[in-house]
């Protein structure tokens, strides 16, 4: 099963959800990283073996740049603010699309399609 970090950009209420559902799902503020920046929370996802979950587009300059194959990230490109909205997607995301999260992989979340690229960029 996937194991997740969530940006500050986004809600705990997210973790928070996807916990109860049995995911391995952490929060940056859970850290006392909310003011961390871009790369040291990929860096904490790369050591955890995490995939990060964020709305921040820097991450994707950030995995571009290093030209590494993890960690996946998954975006949220002008998709719902809710909570409830977000933690829906993911599951989907998470379901439907393992494979290419383990095997490293940006997921950009739309409100209408889906995109896949695979890393390195």
């Amino acid at each position: 099963m996937p194991k997740l970090l969530i940006d500050n950009n986004l809600s705990p209420k997210i973790a928070q959800a996807l916990r109860r559902s049995g995911y391995d799902v952490l929060h940056v503020r859970e850290y006392g990283m909310q003011r961390a920046s871009d790369q040291e929370i990929f860096e904490r996802a790369l050591k955890e073996e995490r995939f990060i979950v964020s709305a921040d587009t820097d991450f994707g300059f950030l995995l571009a740049r290093w030209n590494q194959e993890k960690p996946s990230l998954v975006l949220f490109r002008n998709f719902s603010n809710l909570a409830e909205h977000q933690t829906r997607a993911l599951v989907i995301i998470m379901e439907r699309f393992q494979s290419e999260l383990e095997q490293g992989s940006i997921i950009v979340v739309e409100p209408n399609k889906v995109r896949i690229r695979k890393l390195p960029l």
